[in-house]
């Protein structure tokens, strides 16, 4: 999509500090920080929301999870444990309509979340 930021950073059209990609899944830095390690991963494939996802995505989100298990063993926050988020719609704080992880880590997490 033009407009979508994260396609932006996918594609280099916008400066995004990437951390991690493969032919489904790129992974960046999170501008605002609220963790340490606060990495945002998503698909190459637009998809808006959760409720946009297709069956045929099914594998996709497959590739998401493995890559969230991967980035927390490279930063080091998956002895002391870490958080995957996924907000769906504006109502839960989704502000970029790309469908993406938030990996957070490197400092205690509370519960419930706030």
């Amino acid at each position: 999509m033009a407009d979508c930021l994260f396609c932006g950073i996918i594609s280099g059209e916008i400066k995004g500090e990437i951390v991690y990609q493969d032919s489904s899944v790129v992974a960046f830095k999170d501008i605002n920080p609220k963790a340490p390690v606060h990495l945002l991963i998503v698909p190459r494939k637009h998809i808006a929301t959760l409720l946009d996802v297709e069956q045929g995505d099914k594998g996709l989100f497959g590739d998401i999870l493995f890559a969230a298990s991967k980035l927390a063993r490279d930063h080091g926050i998956s002895e002391d444990g870490f958080r995957v988020v996924l907000n769906c719609g504006a109502g839960a704080g989704q502000s970029v309509f790309h469908i993406h992880l938030h990996l957070l880590g490197g400092r205690a997490l509370r519960w419930p979340p706030g």
